[in-house]
């Protein structure tokens, strides 16, 4: 089941931590891919992101768990390090390790909520 990793305010610390430094990135993306480098499934996943997103007229984001440029606090690999590839709509978790390209079509077509 897909959990939000902050709309209504995270109740776990390590998300909530997440959730501000992902916000604070993301500019008009709905989408966001956490990969890493090396990583074969997220090869997969980018390519499936990207062609949904094109079809729907999504803004996308990737961001490198290991990148500790980025994350300095090293939150991002925590949160998600040991399920990479992993893709959030609207900060909602939609799948991770394989992205079916239908449940992200199905969650970009939903209205973007408004937060706020």
């Amino acid at each position: 089941m897909p959990h939000s990793i902050g709309v209504g305010g995270p109740r776990c610390p390590v998300r909530a931590r997440a959730y501000a430094v992902l916000v604070s990135t993301l500019g008009d993306a709905r989408v966001v891919l956490f990969s890493r480098d090396g990583c074969h499934l997220c090869d997969d996943a980018r390519r499936v992101v990207a062609q949904v997103c094109a079809e729907a007229g999504a803004a996308w984001v990737e961001r490198d768990v290991d990148d500790l440029e980025a994350d300095p606090t090293g939150t991002l690999r925590e949160q998600y390090g040991d399920y990479v590839p992993v893709v959030t709509v609207d900060g909602v978790q939609q799948g991770f390790w394989r992205v079916d390209a239908a449940r992200l079509a199905r969650a970009l077509a939903r209205t973007r909520p408004d937060f706020g």
